[in-house]
Formats: structure tokens, C-alpha cells, sequence
């Protein structure tokens, strides 16, 4: 922790002592002039000051007396008062009596005696600052002579700190006056070190102009051994205050940066001081070498250039294989450029020669411009494209998901309490995507239930078990393979997933196709919907929470129906509700003689709904306004949105079903506790679903970074307030930075937005987002390939008879010339009867690439 408060040290105090140099209304340069009584008298003890004493201004001393003049401003930034002391004619004290005493000048810290200065030495403003500074930093800036001096400050440094090597010509120079004021704020963090000696500066290796001042950063603190030298980098730029400071930001700053993350996101501080980032591109197998490589390039471009080191194991980058080197520039808006470099010689002279990117680039363009024209006509611009194609060759853990065919079907609707079953399609991405999911689940419910061994037979009827959980039996239907199966189940997309229950009607999940999301719904799903409560006892214990083990990871809040006995129709609606809402939340049901008395209990009559959220005690008692079905379905599904949620992923899609305004707080990481709490008071207060107050943490979801670039054109100062309409207009309003987040603040905000005062920063566009390339044609290319596609139906086995062709078919009268492969596929179909469909997929795809089974994925 002290490191790290050394390393902000600097930059803070950097900031204030640039904020000084801000012009103040209505200061004042004007020299102090007191008697040498007031003088001594007003010194304070740790306070500068710079003092002159005179009888009588000379011609000769005025021009010095002006340059002292003009740098009381400057002193005064560092806490150094300049005073003129005038002397009485009798007076013969030490500092008035001598006429010696009389030119100089004398630095006292409190009354203490610092330093005395020749009146020559003092020429102007430069050399003024530079030497008082000189004096009061003795610690700070040590001065050298002789190279033995300096060995030996830098072998007392060597494994604790960094020292700042730096020549100047002469003291008192604007290059030494720039020196002295960073050393004033970094003298803490590093140890500086002033020579005037140019045979000094020769021995230490470096050979410039001597007339030139010249500063080297000594990186003394990575020498552990005495005998190993200093590493050395020299500022390249001439010796101003920002350009120093500007170095040793940089020498301050990490060699390698690792990075794990979109590398459009990252900012380091090289892009910060306008200087390029070099990404070098790793894997697991070779990061040990790579990393090497990135810390000898690092060293090569200290200064001049960042070094990221980016694994593309944890990123996914949609860019070449071979690609190898990444250059991203300060300018905004200007893309990342990936490159094929040889060796660390061309990333080198990449950043020194900025053409070169260009020229890389045109030649990389050339080779691959005909690669490139293939594969935008083969890949889809998706992510779960890409995902499925990255993963083709890894092999999915089937074994405990039984495959289905058109007659095995319903005979294993019949094996377990419940069949989960997915329909997909083995040649559409997202299906294979969700195969992979599909998989976890399996391996999870393995995990949380007992295993049960499933006796089932496969499509030659032959029995053979397989491994599943107790009561659950995960199943799969290959829709291209068995189409007819899909269509009676009317399966009219892919990919779909139902649960059958004996005696139920199949139950659709229609939530998030994730392991976690999907594992829940099947877990809940298990339990009835409404569950029937029979005692006071058992409701009372439903909204305690308890419900069996097995649940408890995914039960969240525990909604009851209390009616009476005579209210059936509020009772049938409720019911129906609960056929909805299976597998997505707990419903329980309760209407026996004394649900009066139950209801009451919380402050409510039947019909009502009693919600009780896991790890909150109270239940929230709501009376039963509408008694249709959809109604009590909405009313549970908005009672379960959280009042001040933090938006993600996955639970956007509930929040934008409410088509309402959004009125969202973007913090990079938690938000602070007043905020949270002003945000949650002006939640709890406003009227139901007026708008959707939330926030959104950009560290758990990155994808805000490219919402507020959408919304602002640039990331703005977070955390940052923001009201968007999606569904009326979408106008982007931002709240006034420079007022607290506070209710009272929020809801004059609002009401100006109402009053149509506020100008928008942005409305969003209401294009509809379509895809880069237009999707497969699936339909019209079977139709192409395999005409009886459409003519012809998938049949069981023992099925001797052929449908009968539509009327009016010309597919007898049309005549053309049989390809090599439709006679193979016909004699496929003569030799397996029934299964004309089956695993065409191949042959549909034709020519050159062909649609991979799932098998082979």
C-alpha cells in the first residue's frame, strides 16, 4: 500500500503544482518591502524566504531588483516569500552593516540562515528559482562532480530506488530551473542527481552535444546486485516541466501490460500521453516465449511506445491466425491495425516510422484479398457462428443425453417423470451452440440429484441403458434428420426445448439458452405450479422457503394464491397462471376454510398474492384486482423485477418488456452508498412502472462501453445518469454532471424533461440492426439440390406404401439429366427405405464444403 501511494503521489501533486500556475483574479506580484525589524519579526519556522537587503537602490542594483520583482509570483507557488528589506542609514547589523552584506542575497527557512546568493548569480527569473529551489531540495537533488560520486549514489540506490540522472551546461538555466520544479514534486518517489560536468556525462556512456542538457532515467531499483549496472533511458525531448514529467510517468508506469480483455477497451497510460500501444498476440502454448519477447521489445520502446501483452485464450479476436503484432494509436476513431511482423526489428520500426503501418498493411491486403472474398461468402459475421467453428473439432460429452428418432419417441415421453427435450437443427450454428449448453446441464443435474439408470430402446429396437437423474431424462431430436417428429410436436424454430410431463401438455422454455438459466427452469419445472397447499402450516412454511434441498440454489421468491373457496373463477385463472410461469418461479395455492384468516394476517383479503423473497423475512401482501390469467401472470412477473436493479445480460429482456422510459446510472464498479440510496428512495416513490430506474456496472458488463459510445460517441466521465426512451422517440438525456445524485436533484431533472426544456445529447436511430451478409436460403437450396425434398415425407419402418404425388405434379413429365450423385442419393434411398431425409444434410450442402453433423462437431 505505502508503494502505491507513492506512485499517486506524484501525479496528484504534479496536477496542483500545474493548477498554480493558473492566473488567480486579483493576485498580486508585488515585492514586500518591510524594515529589518518586521523582516525577522514575520518569519515563520519551515517557511522560505528570499530576502535582499538595501540602504538605497543604485543604478547598478536596479535591473536586479526587477528580475526579483518579476519572480515573486513564482516563489510564491513553492511557499517562498521575496522581500526587499530596507536598511536605516545607522543601522550596522550583520546583514545592513557590510557593504558585501549588501549584495547579496540570503535564503532563510523560518530564521534559520539556508544559503546566501551573489547578486550576479541572480540574473533573471530563471536562475532565481532554479537556485533558491536548488537550495531548499539539498536532500532531494544531490549535485556530483566526480564519477566516483555518482557510482556511489547509484550503488546506495540499487534494489530500493530509481535516480534521475541529469546534465546541464550551467546552473541557473531554464533546463535547471525545469529540473528543480519537477524535483520539487517527485523528489519524494526519486532520487535526482545534477552535474554540470560534461566529462561526467561522457563517462557515464552517453556522448551528446555537451552544450545540450541532457537527462537519463536510472532504473536502479530492478539492480539487485551490486555489480549489475543501472539501466538507463534518456528523455529524448528537450527539458521543459512537462516533458519530464511526461518521462517519468512513463518510467513509472508497468514494462508489460497483460491484457484479457477487448483491446479497443484498454487504455494505458502511453495512449494517455499520446504515445501508441504495440499489443503482442499470445497463446498458452508459447506465452512463456512471447512473454520475453514483449519485455525485450518493452525495453527497446520505453518511452516511445507501450507494450501490451494480449492472450488470445481469453479473448476472442476476429482477426487472422497469423497475425501476430497489434498497433493501436492515441488518435481517436482510428481502428486497431493487426500485422504479420517478422521480428522485433519491424515492430520497432513501426512506431519510429509511422508510414511503415500503411505500407505493412497494403502488402497483407494483397495477399490475402482473394482468402478474404471466400470466407465472407462461407462465414456468417456472428459471434456463435465463430464460437461453433472454433470448437468443431472438440468432441461434445453426449452420453448421458438420449438421441430420439421418429420411433423412439413416444415411447420415452413414457421413462421418466419428466423428458426434457431439444430440438435442433445439426446444421444451424445456434443449435450447436446450445448442444453445448445442453451438455453442461447434464453434467450439473449429475451433480445435484441421484442418478437412475433409463432402459430405452434405439431405432432398431434394440434396449440399452443410459445414465440420467432421478426423474429427469435428458433428451435430443435432430430436426434434419427426423423432420417429421418436429412438425407434430410443432417445432417451428430452432433451436426449442420442451418438457413433457405424463399427462401434462409439453411446457416451452423461452429464457435465456445458458447453463445456468436452463438448469434452473428444468430444476423448477419439477415442482408443481400452482403447489396445492392443504394446512395454515404448510403456507405458512411455503413462504418460508421450504421446499426440498435440491431447489434451494434457485429459489428466489415464493409466490401464494389465497382464495376462497367460493372464488373459482380467480382460482381457474390462477391456475393457469401457474402453467405459464412453470419452471421460471414457485407458486403455491391455498383455498381452504380459513385462507380469510391467513390473508388477514397480512393485511389483505382473497383473492390476493402473498410474496415472500428468499432471505427477506416480510411477505408482501397484494390484493387481486383482475382475475384473468395474463393479468396474474403480468402482475407476478413485474412484482418480481427488483425495485433498483442493476442491469445485465440476461435480465434486460424483462426490464424492456415493460416498454418503458429507462432512467440508468453507469458506474465503472459498485456504485457509492448515497447514490444507491437516493436511487432506491426515488424508485420505492414513484408510481408504478412510470419508468425503469437501474444501473449498470460496466466491470460485470463490458457491452455498456459500446452503449454509451452509441448513446455519447465517447465513454463520458462515469458514474454518469442517463434517461433513454427506446420505445417513443429514443432521446438520450443526461443528467448535469456538476449535480449530485440525490432524489429531489433527479426529479426536477425529470420534470424539466417533461417540460421539454432539456436538449437531448443524442436520439438514437430507428434503424432496424440487420446482419453484415443475408442469412442462408435453407429451403431454396434443398429445393435446388433434392426437389422431392418437398414431395416426399419421412416414413416408419413396415410402411410399404409411397404417398401419393400432389395433383397436378409435372415431376413425372419433367425430363433431365441425372447427375453421378443424385443416382447415388436415389440408391441410398431404394437400399434404406423410410429414411430418405435422414443424414442428408452433406449431400445437400454440396459442392466444396459440406454442413457438419453434430457427431462430428
Amino acid at each position: 500500500m505505502p508503494a502505491q501511494k507513492d506512485r499517486w503521489f506524484p501525479s496528484f501533486s504534479f496536477l496542483l503544482f500545474c493548477a498554480s500556475f493558473i492566473p488567480m483574479l486579483g493576485s498580486t506580484s508585488v515585492l514586500q518591502e518591510l524594515s529589518p525589524q518586521e523582516y525577522f519579526s514575520s518569519l515563520q519556522a519551515g517557511r522560505a524566504s528570499l530576502a535582499y537587503f538595501s540602504h538605497n537602490v543604485s543604478p547598478g542594483a536596479q535591473p536586479f531588483l526587477e528580475q526579483i520583482e518579476n519572480s515573486v509570483e513564482a516563489l510564491q507557488d513553492y511557499g517562498i516569500s521575496v522581500v526587499k528589506v530596507n536598511c536605516p542609514k545607522e543601522d550596522v547589523s550583520r546583514y545592513c552593516g557590510k557593504e558585501n552584506a549588501l549584495r547579496k542575497a540570503y535564503l532563510f527557512r523560518g530564521n534559520m540562515l539556508i544559503r546566501e546568493f551573489p547578486t550576479d548569480a541572480l540574473f533573471d527569473v530563471n536562475s532565481i528559482v532554479a537556485n533558491v529551489l536548488f537550495a531548499l531540495l539539498f536532500n532531494e537533488v544531490k549535485y556530483v562532480e566526480t564519477l566516483t560520486d555518482l557510482q556511489n549514489i547509484e550503488n546506495a540506490l540499487k534494489g530500493r530506488s530509481n535516480m534521475v540522472f541529469v546534465y546541464v551546461p550551467a546552473t541557473g538555466t531554464a533546463e535547471h530551473r525545469a529540473v528543480m520544479e519537477v524535483a520539487f514534486v517527485y523528489g519524494t518517489v526519486h532520487q535526482f542527481v545534477l552535474t554540470t560536468e560534461a566529462t561526467l556525462l561522457k563517462d557515464t556512456g552517453d556522448e551528446p552535444d555537451a552544450s545540450s542538457a541532457r537527462l537519463l532515467f536510472c532504473h536502479c531499483q530492478q539492480a539487485t546486485d551490486v555489480a549489475q549496472p543501472c539501466r538507463k533511458t534518456p528523455l529524448e525531448q528537450d527539458l521543459t516541466v512537462l516533458n519530464i514529467h511526461r518521462h517519468l510517468k512513463l518510467m513509472g508506469a508497468p514494462l508489460v501490460t497483460e491484457v484479457a480483455e477487448d483491446p479497443e477497451k484498454v487504455s494505458t497510460v502511453h495512449l494517455q500521453l499520446g504515445l501508441p500501444l504495440v499489443f503482442i498476440l499470445s497463446q498458452k502454448e508459447t506465452y512463456e516465449a512471447d512473454r520475453r519477447t514483449a519485455e525485450f521489445l518493452a525495453w527497446q520502446l520505453l518511452g516511445k511506445a507501450g507494450v501490451a501483452l494480449l492472450s488470445r485464450d481469453l479473448v476472442d479476436l476476429n482477426v487472422l491466425l497469423r497475425s501476430n503484432v497489434a498497433l493501436k494509436t492515441p488518435d481517436e476513431g482510428v481502428p486497431i491495425k493487426y500485422l504479420v511482423l517478422e521480428d522485433t526489428d519491424e515492430v520497432i520500426t513501426l512506431v519510429e516510422d509511422k508510414s511503415k503501418v500503411e505500407q505493412i498493411q497494403e502488402d497483407e491486403d494483397e495477399e490475402d484479398e482473394d482468402e478474404k472474398e471466400n470466407d465472407n461468402q462461407d462465414v456468417q459475421d456472428d459471434q456463435v457462428v465463430e464460437a461453433v467453428s472454433r470448437d468443431k473439432k472438440r468432441e461434445l460429452p453426449l452420453e448421458q443425453i438420449l438421441t430420439l428418432t421418429e420411433e423412439t419417441f413416444h415411447s420415452a415421453m413414457l421413462k421418466a417423470a419428466q423428458t426434457v427435450v431439444l430440438f435442433y437443427a445439426s446444421w444451424e450454428a445456434v443449435s450447436l451452440a446450445v448442444l453445448q449448453s445442453y451438455a453442461e446441464v447434464a453434467d450439473h443435474l449429475k451433480e445435484l440429484g441421484k442418478t437412475q439408470d433409463y432402459v430405452v430402446t434405439d431405432d432398431e429396437n434394440q434396449p440399452y441403458r443410459i445414465r440420467g437423474v432421478q426423474g429427469v431424462l435428458l433428451s435430443r431430436v435432430n430436426c434434419w434428420d427426423w423432420p417429421g417428429v418436429c412438425t407434430t410436436e410443432n417445432v417451428t424454430q430452432f433451436p426449442t426445448i420442451k418438457i413433457y410431463k405424463k399427462g401434462e401438455q409439453p411446457l416451452m422454455y423461452n429464457g435465456m439458452l445458458g447453463t445456468e438459466e436452463l438448469t434452473s427452469f428444468i430444476m423448477l419445472s419439477r415442482v408443481s405450479c400452482p403447489l396445492k397447499l392443504m394446512t395454515i402450516d404448510e403456507a405458512e412454511g411455503y413462504l418460508r422457503g421450504e421446499l426440498p434441498s435440491e431447489l434451494s440454489s434457485y429459489h428466489h421468491t415464493s409466490v401464494l394464491g389465497v382464495f376462497s373457496t367460493a372464488m373459482s373463477k380467480a382460482k381457474e385463472a390462477f391456475i393457469e397462471a401457474g402453467s405459464i410461469l412453470s419452471g421460471h418461479v414457485t407458486m403455491g395455492m391455498y383455498f381452504e376454510d380459513d385462507a380469510l384468516a391467513l390473508s388477514r394476517k397480512y393485511a389483505v383479503s382473497p383473492p390476493a398474492l402473498l410474496l415472500a423473497r428468499s432471505g427477506d423475512r416480510s411477505v408482501e401482501g397484494i390484493a387481486l384486482s383482475k382475475e384473468s390469467a395474463q393479468d396474474i401472470v403480468q402482475m407476478i412477473r413485474y412484482r418480481l423485477l427488483d425495485t433498483f436493479p442493476e442491469i445485465t445480460v440476461q435480465n434486460l429482456p424483462h426490464y424492456l418488456q415493460l416498454r418503458k422510459p429507462f432512467l440508468i446510472l453507469f458506474s465503472d464498479g459498485d456504485i457509492g452508498q448515497l447514490e444507491s440510496k437516493e436511487m432506491l428512495k426515488l424508485a420505492k416513490g414513484i408510481p408504478q412502472q412510470a419508468f425503469v430506474p437501474c444501473w449498470l456496472n460496466l466491470k460485470n458488463t463490458p457491452v455498456g462501453h459500446g452503449v454509451l459510445k452509441a448513446y455519447f460517441a465517447t465513454v463520458p466521465s462515469l458514474p454518469v445518469l442517463v434517461w433513454v426512451n427506446l420505445h417513443a422517440g429514443g432521446q438520450v438525456f443526461k443528467f448535469p454532471p456538476e449535480q449530485s445524485v440525490t432524489e429531489t436533484n433527479i426529479l426536477s431533472w425529470l420534470e424539466k424533461l417533461k417540460a421539454g426544456l432539456e436538449i437531448p445529447s443524442s436520439t438514437l436511430s430507428e434503424e432496424d440492426w440487420k446482419p453484415p451478409l443475408p442469412a442462408y436460403d435453407f429451403l431454396q437450396m434443398m429445393d435446388t439440390t433434392a426437389p422431392e425434398f418437398t414431395l416426399r415425407a419421412s416414413y416408419r419402418h413396415g410402411d410399404g406404401q409411397e404417398q401419393q404425388q400432389p395433383e397436378g405434379s409435372e415431376e413425372k413429365a419433367t425430363v433431365r439429366e441425372e447427375t453421378p450423385e443424385e443416382a447415388g442419393v436415389k440408391a441410398e434411398k431404394v437400399q434404406s427405405p423410410g429414411r430418405d431425409l435422414r443424414g442428408t444434410a452433406p449431400r445437400l450442402a454440396g459442392r466444396e464444403k459440406q454442413a457438419k453433423r453434430h457427431s462430428e462437431l
